[in-house]
């Protein structure tokens, strides 16, 4: 059965909602009956967004609000505006989250921006949002997005492989604390994308490439594992299948437990035994 905080009447806040897969979720809970929040930055950008959704759910009740979840004075103002107009939040899906690109020596600048948006941003979202979702006392239900990256951490992007490392961290003390907590009704879940054409990866392409998925399927995809309660949600593409994703997973532990260099699978002393691993038959 859906998640029981998913109900016509519930209020949904979604941080980096004016695209991508934050847009395409917020506009699933609109078609099931919930009211709306998109939070993102630029007021042109979530009047589009409100406007898509309306148009593909005519009876959608939408609000916008401008927030910079990196910010927590923001997100606290984003909440306590909630409060105000729908009396709380019962869908929470930390979503906001940039990808600039990065270096281990490069501008810290940009190293900073990146964590205080996909790291910070999902820590100030649930500290602000989720006592006020238990102190309610109904169904709640809190979504981080975070990264097979954050998992496998490919070399290319450290900045931002640390800072999805950090939401997964996070997100599983999250779920702890609130399975442990008398009388919440309150649960986390980890959303990982695995490759999704959006904004975010687009780099200059206007058309999808066939390995993508959709934003939609992938949050046609969230949807079903968290009606099978799953907490990591753990998505397969066009091109990875996941028992696949379950062998990079493996050999990433791997190292840690066999004592290889790290990121073995892209080290030359190790590259051949992780493809002969991963070309073994599935269930070997």
């Amino acid at each position: 059965m859906p998640h029981p905080a998913l109900v016509p009447g519930a209020v949904a806040v979604v941080t980096g909602g004016a695209a991508g897969i934050g847009l395409a979720a917020a506009t699933r809970f609109a078609r099931a009956g919930l009211r709306i929040v998109l939070a993102d930055l630029g007021e042109d950008r979530l009047v589009r967004a409100a406007a898509g959704i309306v148009e593909a759910v005519p009876d959608a009740e939408v609000a916008t609000l401008p927030c910079d979840v990196g910010d927590p004075a923001q997100v606290a103002a984003l909440e306590a505006e909630v409060r105000a107009r729908f009396g709380g939040t019962d869908v929470l899906m930390n979503n906001a989250g940039i990808q600039p690109g990065s270096t281990i020596f490069g501008p810290p600048g940009t190293w900073s921006r990146i964590l205080q948006t996909n790291l910070w941003g999902i820590i100030h979202g649930s500290q602000i949002f989720v006592p006020r979702m238990i102190e309610r006392g109904r169904p709640g239900l809190v979504i981080n997005t975070g990264s097979k990256q954050g998992i496998t951490t490919p070399p290319g992007d450290p900045a931002y492989n640390m800072a999805k490392s950090g939401v997964r961290t996070f997100t599983e003390a999250l779920q702890h604390e609130l399975r442990n907590t008398e009388g919440c009704r309150v649960s986390a879940h980890l959303l990982i994308p695995g490759f999704v054409f959006t904004g975010l990866t687009a780099n200059g392409r206007t058309e999808k490439p066939a390995a993508a998925w959709t934003p939609d399927q992938t949050v046609d995809f969230m949807l079903e594992r968290l009606e099978a309660g799953d907490f990591y949600i753990l998505c397969p593409d066009n091109d990875v299948p996941r028992w696949l994703d379950e062998r990079r997973i493996l050999w990433s532990a791997g190292d840690i437990v066999e004592n290889r260099p790290p990121l073995s699978r892209w080290h030359k002393d190790h590259a051949g035994a992780f493809a002969a691993y991963a070309e073994q038959p599935k269930g070997e």
